[in-house]
């Protein structure tokens, strides 16, 4: 989770980066580099691709400060860069088969059972199914910002999300 900034330090500090203070963007990436990471690494395969979003985040953050108006919190903004970040990188990579789920570590005779937990049973989860479950239930973000951000629509956020449940309790209860 990001370091609590006030609106009025969050106003403060983009003022100053806007007139070009470096220490001011290194104070938001030293308050927001692990709640950014954390939403990566949940939305990418690997922690060397959260490493790259977290660095593509705050290139954009670094770009694009003046965008930030005071409307909302700036960790919703900067949040909101690290999901787009994550699902461009999903998308330049063109997953295959991103809608199905991975039953190779299921359904076999010889294999032996598995004790899963939440977050190994959320590992299962093909990338694409994955995030949507991650930005819904976590991150609080609704079907249709999920829509937005995947340039999917709203109804396929949801269908990902229910199938994604269901799996995740057939796997969690097939375990316990």
């Amino acid at each position: 989770m990001a370091d609590t900034i006030s609106l009025a330090e969050a106003r403060s500090l983009v003022a100053r980066a806007q007139a070009g203070d470096f220490g001011a963007l290194e104070h938001l990436y030293r308050a927001y580099a692990a709640g950014v990471y954390t939403l990566a690494r949940r939305l990418t395969k690997t922690a060397e691709d959260a490493e790259d979003v977290l660095q593509e985040t705050f290139l954009e953050v670094c770009r694009s400060i003046g965008r930030w108006r005071g409307d909302g919190s700036l960790w919703g903004w900067v949040r909101t860069i690290a999901a787009s970040k994550a699902l461009m990188r999903y998308r330049r990579e063109k997953v295959r088969a991103a809608d199905e789920l991975d039953e190779t570590a299921s359904g076999r005779g010889d294999d032996v059972p598995l004790r899963l937990d939440l977050e190994a049973a959320l590992e299962r989860l093909p990338e694409r199914t994955r995030a949507v479950v991650w930005l819904h239930d976590v991150e609080g973000y609704t079907h249709e910002e999920i829509a937005e951000m995947m340039g999917m629509t709203a109804s396929f956020s949801k269908s990902q999300l229910a199938r994604a449940h269901q799996k995740l309790r057939r796997w969690l209860e097939a375990t316990a």
